[in-house]
């Protein structure tokens, strides 16, 4: 298998309605990635990212800044190299901290059939 390199400052950044600005950096299109999707989301001060709650797996990669995670009603400090795992139905919610602009990795990838 071929590998393929992406220069994601290339790639265009979309607004995300008060969750940021996205960029995918893994899909079929750009590398032919049928089972998994990465995107690239910058959160400014108050702004926050919750994932859609799905039937997949997901992995937040914190690379960037200090943000907050709240969690069965306690707040988590979460800084570069911290990382988030979800599972199927799971869902948390990320908030930059304040004066930041938090850079992450979000990597969604389906539940493989028994």
């Amino acid at each position: 298998m071929p590998l393929t390199f992406i220069d994601t400052n290339k790639l265009p950044k979309k607004a995300s309605a008060g969750q940021g600005q996205v960029t995918e950096v893994l899909n079929e299109a750009l590398c032919g990635a049928r089972n998994v999707h990465g995107s690239l989301r910058w959160l400014k001060s108050a702004e926050t990212f919750k994932p859609d709650v799905a039937d997949k797996h997901q992995l937040i990669y914190l690379m960037e800044a200090k943000g907050c995670v709240p969690l069965h009603d306690r707040d988590y400090d979460a800084e570069k190299g911290a990382g988030i795992y979800l599972g199927p139905s799971e869902m948390a919610t990320i908030q930059a901290a304040n004066g930041v602009t938090l850079k992450l990795f979000h990597l969604v990838i389906p539940q493989i059939p028994k």
